[in-house]
């Protein structure tokens, strides 16, 4: 990573860093059970400080990897999502954190003792002053609710296009109910099972595989045409594929050898969108 960090610079990078949720993590190969396949990675620390002296120096390279336009997406879940987001903040500056996505992978809850944690969160920190954010994409929006339609868009314009018009401070906005809201910061349109089922041929077996609308959407939010993405913990390359339909350039690393195995597979056999 330090020496990719001095040859390239990158808008976006994406990072899926193990959970620290205890055991090993092992790939499914063909139909059987993932719990008995290949080996892939551990996913256990000692202590949380012990998993923060892995992380934090990764971030500072990652870091320095970025262009000033470049932003961070690090995916992690409640086990040290917040930890995480503290060591984060050393590294990048308290005010270089953007935001945060809530992804909710639609797997329902199974604790009986308590409120089940059915999300999981990913950390948005910029490099620069100016970060790259495509809000407008279509991927970054959603349609009006119902009844909004219904009471509020009730003006046509010379196109055939509804639309509402708000006055606010002197000034006068205009939506298009076609356009869509802005996306929040909840996301439960991107379900895990899209790449966690051997039903579906998007799934590779290698474990936590995230889902490619939702790799899509974050790749299309961050970054241009032309940009390079990075993905220093890359797993089963659906940041690579995604970067590479969408005409980005792009870098994978992993210490797991299946990874890469898995990553430049996929690659290889399947064609760009």
């Amino acid at each position: 990573m330090p020496e990719l960090a001095r040859r390239e610079k990158f808008d976006l990078a994406y990072a899926d860093p193990p959970f620290n949720a205890g055991g090993k993590r092992a790939a499914r190969v063909g139909r059987g059970e993932r719990a008995h396949g290949v080996h892939a990675y551990d996913d256990a620390w000692s202590t949380i400080d012990a998993f923060l002296a892995m992380l934090e120096p990764r971030l500072a390279v990652v870091r320095e990897a970025l262009s000033e336009r470049g932003t961070l997406w690090l995916h992690l879940d409640h086990r040290t999502v917040h930890d995480a987001k503290v060591a984060a903040d050393r590294v990048f500056g308290r005010s270089a954190f953007l935001g945060e996505v809530v992804w909710v992978p639609g797997n329902g809850g199974k604790k009986r003792n308590g409120p089940s944690v059915t999300h999981q969160t990913i950390l948005i920190y910029a490099r620069g002053k100016e970060p790259v954010w495509n809000g407008d994409d279509p991927a970054l929006r959603e349609s009006f609710a119902a009844t909004s339609l219904r009471m509020h868009f009730q003006n046509v314009d010379e196109e055939g296009r509804q639309y509402r018009e708000r006055h606010v401070a002197g000034k006068t906005y205009r939506y298009y109910a076609d356009e869509g809201r802005r996306l929040g910061s909840v996301w439960s349109d991107c379900p895990a099972m899209r790449a966690n089922t051997p039903l579906i041929s998007e799934t590779t077996g290698y474990p936590t595989q995230k889902p490619l609308s939702l790799l899509s959407r974050i790749v299309r939010a961050s970054s241009l045409p032309g940009s390079r993405v990075l993905d220093p913990m890359c797993g089963s390359g659906t940041t690579l594929v995604a970067a590479r339909n969408l005409g980005r350039r792009y870098a994978g690393v992993d210490q797991s050898p299946l990874a890469v195995e898995v990553a430049r597979k996929r690659l290889a056999t399947t064609s760009p969108l």
